[in-house]
């Protein structure tokens, strides 16, 4: 039992079972032993690796997006340029990179990060140390500005509640103990929210819920129909709509059980990108589009063959191999989608 996974039984001996959204918030936030807390998990030597440590491509392409959109709301003298978990900055560093090209960009660019990890932040200060980048806790504390925000692989880690279909109505999921270990559970739960869900599901099946995602969705609308300038990008994996137990858990790249390894096991769930679309309040969002079409849209083969034209042997081999995993249907092309919220007296962005 990890020293979490003893933590956490202590407190459900001691008050009862506790929703999964509080077992994620605890595994991947404790101050002693939550994951994000302690560790770097990033890369060969972490448990996962995302888009922008795959390939340059992805960040790149993210940024002449950022360039183009600034562009297009009338290349406001001053705004902020915000990422809600950034990594290692290495997104950032690329898309800048990129982004700089356009005159006056990077100029009136105030970079904010949003990231919980002190371990991250520490390398997001060395990799984006150029740019002066400053860091607030939650979208709410961002600087006043028109705003402009990427968010990739923020919201899947975001705590979910599970809600099982019964014939009476709806149960919630959750963390008890049997025979002094960890096990899933049931309580009875109040959930009116999930009355329409009733049409389109059976008894038995789970939907999920993340209260946190929807409230930061509306507070960037609140914030873009505002100002009347500025846009968000959310990329993530998951689906229009929530159905069936999505929680997964990721240890050195490999799946293992949520329940294994309390604090030592990276935690996420599917995004439901249409409850984040109705929670975006006086904003406009755009038609929900996969990963690799956005970004064919945005020209990632172009860019590959240019970058192509300079490689041989292993490093093209590996660069192929990256492009394939970014935009392939079968990798993280269909899966992963795409969703941009902008004001609505502003043109759909382009990708969309």
């Amino acid at each position: 039992m990890t020293p979490l996974a003893a933590k956490l039984a202590a407190r459900i001996e001691a008050d009862g079972p506790i929703g999964v959204d509080a077992f994620m918030q605890a595994c991947l936030t404790d101050p002693e032993h939550g994951y994000y807390t302690t560790r770097d998990p990033l890369g060969a030597a972490g448990d996962f690796i995302t888009a922008p440590e795959i390939s340059q491509m992805f960040g790149e392409l993210i940024g002449l997006w950022l360039a183009q959109v600034w562009t297009d709301h009338g290349a406001p003298g001053a705004f902020v340029l915000a990422e809600l978990g950034p990594g290692r900055g290495t997104l950032m560093a690329d898309a800048l990179r990129a982004a700089s090209r356009v005159p006056g960009f990077a100029e009136a660019a105030q970079l904010v990060l949003v990231e919980a990890s002190p371990q991250l932040r520490q390398a997001q200060a060395e990799r984006l140390e150029a740019y002066t980048p400053q860091w607030a806790p939650s979208v709410d504390a961002l600087p006043e500005g028109p705003l402009f925000l990427v968010a990739n692989e923020f919201f899947d880690a975001l705590p979910i509640r599970q809600f099982i279909r019964t014939e009476a109505g709806w149960a919630e999921r959750c963390i008890g103990l049997q025979d002094g270990a960890l096990s899933f559970t049931t309580r009875p739960a109040v959930a009116p929210e999930l009355a329409f869900r009733e049409a389109d599901t059976a008894p038995g099946e789970i939907v999920e819920t993340c209260a946190p995602a929807t409230a930061i969705v509306n507070q960037i609308g609140q914030r873009l129909a505002h100002h009347r300038a500025g846009a968000a990008l959310v990329i993530d994996y998951g689906a229009p709509l929530s159905r069936g137990d999505t929680l997964q858990a990721l240890k050195a790249h490999q799946p293992i059980s949520a329940l294994a390894t309390p604090g030592e096991a990276d935690l996420t769930a599917h995004v439901d990108f249409g409850a984040l679309a109705a929670a975006r309040g006086p904003a406009e969002a755009a038609p929900l589009t996969p990963q690799g079409v956005f970004l064919e849209r945005l020209g990632i083969t172009q860019r590959a063959q240019s970058l192509a034209a300079r490689l041989t042997g292993e490093a093209l081999t590996s660069h192929i191999a990256a492009h394939r995993r970014l935009t392939h249907p079968d990798e993280m092309g269909r899966l992963f989608k795409c969703l941009a919220l902008h004001p609505t007296s502003t043109a759909t962005p382009p990708g969309f």
